[in-house]
């Protein structure tokens, strides 16, 4: 797989692997077929690993350090902190503090089984606390040897400006997709002229600009089930965008899926979506996407196929959305 360069020298493969998915949110998981896609990932070129400590909470960063030992040379491995969680799951707020960033951050070494962490986001912007307290505590990581680069996630230009003035960012990560533009209302400009990467999550829309079998809702434990977009008539009306996308991937002989991450790939040499899966055969459509030939017209007809004002519902549920662009 072609690589990417992020901010700070941070070359990472074009595509990373979201992990978040093998330990909550998306209904249950497998975990022997969770490591066994993290395996399947490396020998398919990919080596860049995002998870964080308040997956599980604490068990995805423990199944990524499980599945990577004994390959830590070949992998970026990426995690975070910011949103605070007791053992029992309980969502305890936002913390930026700094003895908590120095605290967090030790923990995450010892579940991961790694001596340095690659790149360390703040997940969410603690309102409470100067950007410029818990990214000196971030930058006296980076002098202490356990992290190599920085980045955050979900905040706004004037925030990723003051961190930057703090310490260099390599890398912003955001949700981006064709149904998620955000991005575009600054941010990716901002990144570009501050030389700091960008990083998509949930590039497939959270696994609705995909097929019928890999968006089906998946029970109990799968916080889709409540999500704006995916609820009731809003996710009827939504539904139309897979539709037409459907006509497109007919026409080119690709997956839904595969013309979704094609088309965030096609964002700028900057962009690396790292879109989440915990089986290997998502994983494999996923990947192939990074060698589809598509022309100008065909992006501009995917592009076309989910127009930004169209789409219908919040990307967050109401009360997860106070912890966005901080």
């Amino acid at each position: 797989m072609e690589r990417r360069a992020l901010g700070r020298g941070l070359e990472v493969s074009a595509q990373g692997l979201g992990c978040m998915g093998m330990s909550e949110f998306y209904g249950p998981g497998d975990e022997a077929e969770s490591i066994a896609t993290i395996h399947e990932a490396l020998d398919l070129g990919v080596n860049f690993f995002d998870t964080a400590d308040m997956y599980g909470p604490f068990t995805n960063e423990q199944l990524v350090g499980r599945a990577l030992a004994g390959r830590r040379d070949e992998v970026v491995l990426a995690t975070k902190f910011g949103n605070q969680r007791s053992e029992d799951g309980a969502y305890l707020g936002i913390n930026g503090r700094p003895e908590y960033v120095v605290a967090a951050c030790d923990a995450s070494l010892r579940r991961l089984g790694v001596e340095v962490i690659d790149l360390y986001y703040q997940h969410r912007v603690d309102r409470t606390v100067p950007i410029e307290e818990t990214w000196g505590a971030m930058a006296s990581l980076v002098g202490a040897g356990k992290v190599r680069h920085l980045g955050i996630s979900e905040a706004s230009v004037a925030t990723i400006e003051r961190a930057h003035a703090v310490h260099p960012m390599a890398a912003v990560q955001m949700e981006y997709s064709l149904w998620t533009r955000d991005p575009e209302d600054g941010v990716l400009e901002a990144c570009r002229r501050l030389g700091i990467g960008f990083v998509a999550y949930s590039p497939l829309g959270r696994g609705f600009l995909t097929s019928e079998e890999a968006n089906r809702v998946g029970g109990e434990g799968d916080f889709r089930a409540t999500n704006p977009r995916f609820a009731g008539a809003a996710g009827e009306a939504n539904r139309v965008f897979v539709e037409r996308l459907e006509r497109v991937a007919a026409r080119t002989g690709a997956t839904v899926a595969q013309l979704a991450l094609a088309w965030v790939l096609s964002r700028g040499s900057d962009v690396v979506p790292i879109p989440g899966t915990k089986r290997r055969r998502w994983l494999r459509e996923n990947v192939a996407a990074s060698s589809l030939d598509l022309s100008r017209d065909d992006l501009a007809e995917i592009d076309a196929a989910v127009p930004r004002e169209a789409v219908v519902g919040a990307r967050y549920a109401e009360r997860s959305m106070g912890a966005l662009n901080g």
